[in-house]
């Protein structure tokens, strides 16, 4: 297997360089240079950790087989369920629990994995990394429980200050370790992607101090989430699928986009959105552009621009390169793309999309809890509302967080707070420790070279 960028000027890497890359040296993301199929029979009864193994051997061809069983086995023992990934029914709708690791929220899955993946590698190498990343809330907090600690690499994450929940920022900035560095930046999450990838766009500087990606711009990201698709289909007994998914950075949900392409009958994948609805204006109307960003109860979807869209756009526009690279570049200039008629149909061939506001978020919580006497948390509940709003039968709605982790909205909701796990409890007597910055590149780059001099 080999890979590729979607702006065509970076192909034939394996799966380790790729993985190192991170974001593409043309400014692309990367994707595989073609995307296997499977055989559903022979992976329908396998655990979970077997089914990562059989789904991550189709992409992974550079490292050992017994090594990847290895990693899988680490990255997942820090779950509190042997499921990993348990999926409940509850009224009609299945919930696909995604947050039993160890920061409650669905980046787990991938960054516990991710974090092993890169001191495997860098072993093997004998080199170090910086990993450079911006959050909207859980991503920083599961990059950080990933990396910290590890050998060879230090992390550098930016969130907007004061705009993600308490727990989110406990949860980054009470680690202690040496190796991570938290950055608060005055400014919102679109903020924080734009100078990350303003400076992994310097390729002087990236290759200076050895950057590297954990946010969804990393394939290994997208491979990582790929399987709890299959492994959601095999539990659900469901023959005619359909996702909701909360997403804001279109990363999670082109998971499951590259699961239907290998071969999983999904009939639709349903795209919940919150307030900032770009990706729900993409779907229904074919406009793609860029407007305020809202601060809502659910902060991890508080984006304009999806960082994963590009990917979509490759496989839209059938695997033109060009094409892609021409549209992004107009996208950086005028802040929006009109998608034609004929294209809207291909996207909705696909895709459904419907949005959650504020009010429809708390009345989903609520009604929810009534019915079921199961708490969701805000993201969750944009999920079940656009399941709800597509009138679709039997849909497995993704549970991206645990409800502890924004008791605010849930008290608002049904007056009642969640029981929050130990892991959180022990947040609250910590010290926080973190850096505000101001929204400015170079203020970042500066932050980065004066706590990485001693070491280049």
């Amino acid at each position: 297997m080999k890979y590729k960028s979607t702006r065509g000027k970076v192909s034939g890497l394996g799966f380790t360089e790729a993985f190192l890359m991170g974001l593409a040296t043309d400014g692309g993301l990367i994707i595989p240079e073609k995307i296997p199929t499977v055989e559903l029979e022979k992976l329908k009864n396998l655990a979970y950790k077997e089914l990562a193994f059989e789904i991550f051997s189709l992409f992974i061809d550079d490292i050992d087989k017994q090594d990847i069983k290895n990693l899988i086995e680490k990255s997942y023992s820090t779950f509190d369920t042997d499921e990993i990934t348990p999926i409940v029914k509850k009224d009609g709708v299945y919930i696909l629990e995604l947050f039993h690791g160890p920061t409650f929220a669905f980046k787990d899955v991938a960054l516990q994995f991710l974090g092993n993946l890169f001191e495997y590698v860098l072993d093997k190498t004998g080199s170090n990394i910086n990993i450079l990343g911006a959050t909207s809330g859980d991503t920083g907090s599961a990059a950080i429980y990933g990396l910290k600690g590890k050998k060879n690499v230090n992390i550098f994450i930016l969130h907007p200050h004061g705009k993600v929940s308490p727990i989110q920022e406990m949860q980054m900035t009470t680690v202690e370790d040496e190796n991570v560095y938290n950055i608060a930046i005055e400014g919102t999450f679109d903020d924080c992607q734009y100078i990350v990838k303003s400076i992994f766009n310097d390729l002087e500087f990236k290759s200076k101090y050895n950057l590297g990606a954990v946010n969804s711009i990393n394939w290994a990201r997208i491979l990582a989430q790929i399987v709890y698709y299959f492994y959601a289909y095999f539990k659900s007994g469901v023959d005619e699928l359909y996702f909701s998914v909360p997403t804001g950075n279109f990363g999670d949900i082109f998971a499951g986009y590259i699961a239907k392409k290998m071969g999983l009958p999904i009939k639709k994948l349903i795209l919940a959105t919150n307030s900032n609805d770009i990706l729900y204006r993409f779907v229904n109307f074919g406009d793609y552009s860029i407007k305020g960003v809202a601060q809502t109860l659910s902060p991890s979807m508080d984006i304009q621009i999806a960082s994963n869209f590009e990917r979509y756009l490759y496989y839209l526009f059938d695997e033109d390169a060009d094409k892609v690279k021409d549209i992004m570049d107009e996208f950086a200039q005028t802040k929006k793309i009109l998608f034609k008629q004929e294209l809207l149909k291909k996207v909705q061939d696909e895709f459904e999309s419907y949005r959650a506001d504020t009010e429809d978020t708390l009345n989903t919580i609520k009604r929810f809890y009534e019915e079921t006497n199961y708490i969701i948390d805000p993201h969750t509940a944009a999920g079940v509302s656009a399941a709800w709003q597509s009138n679709h039968k039997d849909v497995i709605c993704l549970s991206t967080a645990h409800p502890a982790k924004f008791p605010d909205a849930i008290e608002k909701a049904i007056k009642k707070t969640p029981k929050e796990p130990d892991a959180i409890k022990k947040l609250h007597s910590k010290d926080k420790r973190m850096s505000i910055l101001n929204n400015d590149i170079d203020e970042v780059k500066k932050f980065m070279e004066e706590n990485l001099k001693n070491e280049f």
